[in-house]
């Protein structure tokens, strides 16, 4: 965790409100940092429903599997969920299973529930076992900390889970016609490139939703967010996005894909995630610059999807943009090694507004000049036209500088 924030940042963290049904606590077990909390847990209502999306990385970490095996056997409800930083409890064979087992029984202990009503997160250093012992001490005094989910309770939360991080993530939307509200906080600032990032986030709502359609709504809102982000284009083995629902606004019950409140729940959804996501690549290791590219006249949105991430993804890209170097070159070379059709004579190519090609060459009018005042601000837009079909998508993404190598050169030291 730096002690150097993004020049990307927000001012301030945003004032969460409190959420019924979520208490909240934190606690500096010393799991691998210290003088800081590293832990974090969120007791649930009794009821509440859950739904998840995980990382597609074919090496997860124990974590995640003890998740997706909860999920895939029909439970629906969660009583809690715990989360600790420093250590991903990844790459450490039966001893990480042996580690999960230890957290969610000694905390189900501590909070009357079942161990299989605890969701569990782990983000940090791959390969390293978990200090069990530390563990089992531990969690009996995170479970004293619990209390009211206050705003600041929530700025505690959102701190414990970071690791690279240089500034602590949140979001919130009430949901729009009712009384309910939406609640995320989030962790990301490397390996990110969600194949659903190290990235994980803790989604809240005190609206009652029924266990499949708070699925639907999680699956359909992370692929309008996290994969739609980039940092370094590495997807971690622990990414994680928890959904729960306590349904103590019982006044607002979401049950039926028909009801018309659905449509408000989902774009709240959809706010709260893209404004996390989009946090998270303002703290990209090292990052200076918040870039959005934009993709039209793709074959289908898919594959403009795939060539915005080709260019977003690109090193020569993001180097370029860290120089502020007009090199619009680099984003030809992008589009071409995408695999996605693309008519090399129709491609046009925007830096900010300043149109840069036309029919697969450079404008007559084009001035280098002004498109490097616009690579010289913190806030740049990419778009290109690949003059094929009626696709768009658009992701984001940032610079790429020596900050990025200094802060993972060092990782471990």
């Amino acid at each position: 965790m730096s002690d150097t924030v993004s020049p990307l940042a927000p001012q301030s963290f945003p004032q969460l409100p409190p959420l019924a049904g979520v208490a909240l606590g934190t606690l500096a077990a010393g799991l691998r940092y210290q003088g800081r909390n590293d832990l974090f847990v969120a007791e649930l209502a009794e009821g509440t429903s859950v739904a998840g999306v995980f990382t597609r990385s074919l090496c997860p970490s124990a974590p995640v599997d003890w998740c997706k095996q909860l999920l895939d056997s029909g439970s629906r409800t969660a009583r809690a969920v715990v989360c600790n930083a420093g250590n991903a409890n990844a790459f450490t064979g039966s001893a990480g299973e042996t580690s999960v087992q230890v957290t969610v029984e000694t905390l189900a202990d501590q909070l009357g529930v079942l161990p299989e009503e605890i969701f569990v997160a782990s983000t940090g250093v791959i390969g390293e076992p978990m200090p069990d012992d530390l563990l089992r001490s531990s969690l009996p005094d995170l479970a004293c900390a619990v209390g009211a989910a206050s705003p600041e309770a929530w700025a505690a939360s959102a701190d414990a889970i970071r690791t690279t991080d240089t500034f602590a993530k949140g979001s919130a939307r009430r949901i729009d016609g009712g009384v309910s509200h939406i609640v995320g906080i989030a962790k990301g600032s490397g390996m990110i490139a969600p194949d659903m990032a190290t990235m994980l986030a803790f989604v809240f709502t005190d609206l009652p939703v029924e266990p499949t359609l708070l699925q639907q709504c999680l699956s359909t809102s992370v692929e309008r967010s996290f994969n739609r982000i980039t940092v370094d284009s590495d997807t971690s083995t622990s990414d994680t996005v928890l959904l729960f629902a306590t349904g103590e606004q019982i006044d607002d019950e979401l049950a039926d894909p028909d009801d018309p409140k659905l449509a408000a729940f989902q774009q709240a959804l959809d706010a709260v995630l893209l404004d996390l996501a989009q946090q998270i690549v303002r703290d990209g290791e090292g990052a200076t610059k918040f870039v959005e590219v934009t993709v039209t006249g793709a074959a289908d949105d898919q594959a403009a999807k795939a060539i915005a991430l080709a260019i977003g993804n690109s090193p020569l890209v993001k180097t370029a943009l860290a120089a502020e170097d007009a090199n619009w070159g680099r984003l030809v070379m992008a589009v071409g090694k995408s695999g996605q059709a693309a008519d090399r004579d129709k491609i046009a190519i925007w830096i900010g507004d300043e149109q840069v090609t036309a029919d697969g060459k450079v404008l007559a009018s084009y001035a280098e000049e002004r498109a490097t005042e616009h690579l010289r601000t913190s806030e740049i837009e990419i778009r290109v036209d690949v003059g094929i079909g009626d696709g768009d998508a658009r992701i984001w993404t940032c610079d790429l500088t020596h900050g990025y190598i200094d802060i993972n050169a060092g990782y471990r030291s």
